[in-house]
């Protein structure tokens, strides 16, 4: 197969298996995913998904996130891991969209990006999920695949958006890097992988990748 025929399989065999998207992380309005989004930094989204309603019942807005200190913020969210750090984040990042924003979630990359602990990728998932505005987050899973499928070359993270910018159709976006993320989790993972269940690897994968898996495996191709 061409990249290009592999995307276009990755697109249809996605669109098969989840033809209705869920998003993972539960929320109401762009600032509760800004916070949500913000926890998941290594960080399982069910987890993120049993802190939040305890965070949220607190304080759901900025004006009232300000409210708590910084403390009470990382004592709720210490489950969620790098508190300290997240906690100064939230309190900061709300302080600052109170101040410089009116109490919103700026719709930009650069505004976002310039929030306190808000990086590409979450920023990313904002604009896309909250907003909708084209962009492809890429998280561990979407880097893995990535790899696995043959369509970039695993270096980095920015240059696997890259690539997946550059092969997947610029309106697919938004929903592919969600599908993508969730057939890594239920088809491909990183540990307790099963390639007779991971269809679009077992078809497309790279060589090096599938000859990997089958010395783990004691298997031969």
């Amino acid at each position: 197969m061409t990249k290009q025929e592999r995307a276009t399989f990755v697109i249809n065999t996605l669109n098969e298996y989840y033809p209705e998207i869920p998003i993972p992380l539960d929320h109401k309005d762009p600032y509760t995913l800004l916070i949500a989004v913000l926890l998941s930094a290594q960080c399982t989204d069910v987890r993120v998904n049993q802190i939040t309603p305890i965070l949220f019942d607190k304080a759901d807005n900025p004006y009232d996130m300000v409210q708590l200190s910084v403390e009470e913020i990382k004592e709720i969210i210490r489950p969620c891991g790098l508190s300290p750090m997240k906690s100064k984040g939230i309190y900061g990042l709300s302080k600052i969209l109170i101040e410089e924003h009116n109490g919103q979630v700026p719709q930009s990359f650069e505004a976002l990006e310039r929030l306190p602990a808000v990086g590409h990728k979450t920023a990313s998932v904002v604009m896309s999920q909250a907003f909708g505005v084209p962009a492809f987050p890429v998280d561990t899973h979407i880097h893995r695949l990535m790899y696995r499928w043959n369509l970039s070359n695993g270096k980095s993270v920015q240059q696997t958006e890259k690539d997946a910018k550059a092969i997947f159709p610029k309106e697919l976006w938004n929903d592919l890097h969600l599908q993508i993320i969730w057939y890594g989790r239920e088809y491909s993972p990183a540990r307790g992988w099963d390639l007779e269940k991971d269809i679009i690897t077992k078809t497309i994968g790279r060589k090096s990748v599938l000859n990997d898996y089958f010395k783990k495996t004691s298997r031969s191709v």
